[in-house]
């Protein structure tokens, strides 16, 4: 386990700011779900690789696992492989992409969690050096517990939180940086916690941090929720409070502002493919992901998982990964980790 301390409010409060405009909350689309290129529209594009670059059953597995099967499901794409390369918070699979140049065949799944990630552990490659593909979506953060957590409300935790932060650890999939590093940051200093208390202890993907949960080994998690939908709706897991600016859907529990808590927080997923890649196989994979988009099916993934529709490719994502990656930067130099 690893500690990481946070130690300015001021670069607290400029997370937020990253985390509620950065990040597009209102999930406002780019428009392009037009027919996309002519690769794509004379028939499936064959031999697609999605790296995920941490571990099985995180958020990132989950995403580029349902859009392979939605763009086989739907014929857009086939023989897709998805495929796991965990280390260092993402940064392995980042050098990994950065290393492939001008494979158009290959893409990384990837997110905030990345970016940060790239800085807190030095990583002499950037996401800036890969080829932008598309945003794909958006959620809310989650305030999570075991089913058998003392805590049974957000009132209850926030209480035991204040009286002594050391002893409460929160857990995260994320490096420092990322989503589920900056969601309990923000929330310490929401509720009066002087951040650099914050006792966080940063697990390599959600795959790893669900059964410190089910173990009841943490005081509570912050991630994604649709991470863990499957044990939320069995019982297993208990959401005390989500992060978006409305209830999620098919989750039982008040957003933060419900709780009398001013803080709003989203985190985004996305897809790079190399550096240097053609641009025909650029628009092999943009006109994918845009047909993707468009189905019933991904519709419904969105509902299910309970993601926010995030969709943008082209100069807008480029645009917004590079404005990500400077605030990033900008925040965690405050905070002492970059």
């Amino acid at each position: 386990m690893r500690r990481f301390n946070a130690f300015r409010l001021a670069a607290v409060a400029a997370g937020i700011a990253l985390a509620a405009s950065g990040c597009g909350v209102t999930g406002s689309s780019s428009g392009s779900d037009a027919a996309g290129t002519s690769a794509a529209a004379e028939g499936p594009v064959t031999d697609l690789r999605i790296m995920v670059p941490n571990t099985p059953g995180g958020g990132y597995d989950t995403t580029a696992r349902v859009a392979a099967k939605v763009m086989e499901e739907t014929d857009i794409a086939s023989n897709i492989e998805v495929f796991n390369l965990a280390g260092a918070g993402g940064t392995v699979g980042l050098a990994r992409t950065v290393n492939e140049e001008a494979n158009g065949d290959l893409a990384m799944l990837m997110g905030l969690g990345v970016v940060g990630a790239s800085y807190t552990n030095e990583s002499e490659s950037k996401l800036t050096e890969t080829t932008p593909l598309a945003r794909l979506i958006q959620e809310p953060g989650a305030i999570m517990v075991s089913k058998d957590s003392p805590y049974k409300t957000i009132d209850d935790l926030v209480k035991a939180w204040k009286e002594d932060p050391s002893k409460v650890s929160v857990g995260g999939g994320s490096s420092p940086g990322g989503p589920d590093h900056l969601l309990p940051m923000q929330l310490a200093q929401a509720v009066g916690i002087d951040p650099k208390d914050v006792n966080f202890v940063s697990y390599d993907g959600g795959g790893d941090l669900l059964p410190a949960i089910l173990g009841n080994k943490l005081g509570f998690a912050a991630s994604g929720a649709g991470e863990y939908i499957d044990q939320i709706k069995s019982g297993e897991i208990r959401v005390l409070a989500t992060s978006g600016e409305e209830r999620l859907e098919g989750v039982d529990a008040p957003t933060l502002q419900e709780s009398n808590i001013d803080l709003v927080f989203s985190n985004w997923r996305g897809i790079v493919a190399p550096p240097g890649v053609s641009e025909e196989d650029k628009q092999k994979w943009i006109g994918a992901l845009e047909k993707m988009h468009g189905t019933p099916e991904w519709q419904q993934a969105l509902e299910t998982n309970g993601w926010t529709d995030a969709f943008a490719t082209g100069e807008e994502f480029s645009t917004f990964l590079k404005e990500q990656d400077e605030r990033v930067a900008n925040v965690l130099t405050e905070l002492g980790l970059a």
